[in-house]
């Protein structure tokens, strides 16, 4: 999973990304601080894993793992090659999420593009610009499309024809391609013109240290308003606080969070928020070699599962030996989880449950 971090300059995207990835990307008081994305690779929180891994005396824990992409300030005018504005908007068209870090502090010290603190401004700068260049994309696809459709007949690109029709309506509105309804023929199609506009996003409510543990202020209720209506997520924090924690040791992260009362890192918080966004889960596979956790869709069926571990294993899926986690710990062992009945034998049709721990059989 690539998710890109995305928002005006002095927003404080790049603390977040450092808090986040510990990557230690550049971070200062002026536009274009970033100007080459970085990129950090960050496992994904799961202490089941670490329980398995005692459980079973393993050698190797892998968890899940998310690439974060933090992208250049984006400023009004992008699309037309203001700013970074091109290689911003290229680096957007690869990530699978958008996280969009919105300012909702005051202060003097730092500097905002637009001198003055505008959570609704903000948002709208940034949608506007992925909305121009979206549109100048669809028009071109549209007229491609339309003069085939009259020059062959063919009734598959009107399926394409009626969609780009419905996205460059919503564009030229000042609208995202994510708050249009579609079926699931046109969500493939959707996928392969990588349109910024259709991507899923969070909105990071950046605020400051002083309003940590506090009533939510104005601009994060902004934020919030908007998202409601786009039907996007919303995740509140302070990144200068987050990037001060990453550079404790465990014991003093743990008790420097609690003086504060943030319960879940920023990094948790994403993370959750994003295997919510995009409609993933964890199973697990768990040995003495390895304790390991794998990242799919909700909903996949138990032989593409076990392609996410080797393409072999789902062309000779045999079956699934599955225990749910909580069963697992439970009895303290698959054996006793075993003999208790717990441990059941599932075919092709089963659909894979978070937190199942699973062997595979199949044939070579």
């Amino acid at each position: 999973m690539k998710i890109g971090v995305v928002g005006l300059p002095n927003v404080g995207k790049s603390s977040l990304f450092n808090a986040i990835t510990e990557a230690g990307a550049e971070s200062a008081n002026y536009p274009f601080c970033t100007i080459e994305p970085n990129i950090g690779i960050v496992d994904v929180p799961d202490e089941r894993l670490n329980v398995l891994g005692k459980m079973y005396n393993t050698q190797k824990i892998t968890p899940a793992s998310i690439e974060f992409v933090d992208i250049a300030g984006l400023v009004a005018g992008a699309s037309k090659g203001e700013g970074l504005g091109n290689k911003f908007l290229s680096h957007i068209r690869e990530v699978d999420a958008i996280v969009h870090v919105v300012r909702c502090f005051d202060d003097e010290k730092v500097i905002h593009v637009n001198g003055s603190i505008d959570p609704k401004r903000d948002i709208e700068t940034i949608e506007t610009e992925l909305a121009l260049a979206d549109l100048e994309q669809v028009s071109k696809l549209l007229e491609k499309n339309s003069k085939l459709v009259k020059q062959t007949g063919d009734k598959s690109l009107i399926v394409v024809v009626n969609m780009l029709s419905k996205i460059n309506e919503v564009l030229e509105e000042g609208g995202q391609a994510r708050t249009l309804e579609y079926t699931e023929d046109e969500k493939k199609l959707l996928k392969n013109f990588q349109l910024l506009t259709s991507k899923p996003v969070i909105y990071v409510a950046n605020i400051a240290e002083s309003d940590i543990g506090k009533p939510e202020n104005n601009y994060v209720k902004q934020v919030r308003e908007i998202a409601e209506r786009e039907g996007a997520k919303v995740v509140v924090l302070c990144a200068k606080i987050e990037e001060e924690i990453v550079g404790l040791d465990k014991e003093d992260r743990a008790l420097f969070k609690e003086e504060l009362g943030i319960k879940e890192s920023g990094l948790e918080q994403l993370v959750t928020t994003s295997y919510d966004l995009l409609g993933l889960m964890s199973y697990l596979t768990a040995g003495e070699k390895e304790v390991r956790a794998w990242t799919i869709t909700k909903g996949t069926k138990a032989p593409q599962a076990a392609g996410k571990i080797h393409s072999d294993f789902e062309k000779g899926f045999i079956k699934a030996e599955v225990v749910s986690y909580d069963d697992l710990v439970s009895y303290g062992s698959h054996l006793k989880a075993k003999e208790a009945g717990k441990v059941r034998i599932e075919g092709k049709d089963y659909v894979i449950q978070d937190g199942d721990v699973v062997l595979f059989r199949f044939n070579n």
